[in-house]
């Protein structure tokens, strides 16, 4: 097997990506401190054609060195807007008729992997932050908890990896 060149991948351009029909999820970033799990976030947004970002409280913003070692100019193609309070946009995407999924462990969680999305939904997935997780109050108000299964030693995901597991799972699923 030969791997492929960038040329012969033929991706979007940042123009055709931004006219290009999206996957109906909104990432939603709570209180995230690490720019290169901002970046990373990014990225793998752009992968799977999210409809948009929103960074939510200390979570930086674009442009940033940082942000953009891992995003890789991502920032550019997916749209983004930033958001001071979490409660608030959670409260703004309800009215407007979103389902607000929290990706947390908690009582009462649906599985990932028993998780069914539907195609007429669009969803915003709260990712957390790296030490606290998705704050309470946000936890509380949301449609729903998503849990990602784990088997391990160990009680969480990065929230990049985290990202990225949630996003494929549910772009295969809704496609």
């Amino acid at each position: 097997m030969r791997k492929l060149e960038n040329s012969e991948l033929e991706r979007l351009s940042v123009e055709e990506f931004k006219a290009v029909k999206k996957t109906p999820i909104i990432v939603v970033l709570d209180n995230i401190r690490s720019l290169n799990n901002i970046g990373s976030v990014f990225r793998t947004s752009d992968a799977f054609r999210i409809e948009k970002i929103y960074l939510c409280g200390i979570t930086a913003t674009p442009p940033h060195k940082d942000i953009q070692k891992t995003a890789l100019g991502s920032t550019e193609s997916v749209d983004w807007d930033y958001a001071a309070n979490t409660l608030e946009l959670v409260q703004k995407l309800q009215a407007d008729g979103v389902q607000v999924l929290s990706i947390e462990q908690a009582e009462n969680a649906t599985m990932l992997n028993e998780f069914t999305p539907k195609t007429s939904e669009t969803y915003a997935l709260i990712f957390g932050n790296e030490v606290k997780g998705v704050s309470q109050d946000v936890v509380n108000l949301s449609d729903a908890v998503i849990e990602i299964p784990q088997y391990g030693t160990k009680h969480s995901l990065n929230i990049s990896v985290s990202c990225g597991v949630v996003l494929w799972d549910l772009f295969s699923k809704l496609n």
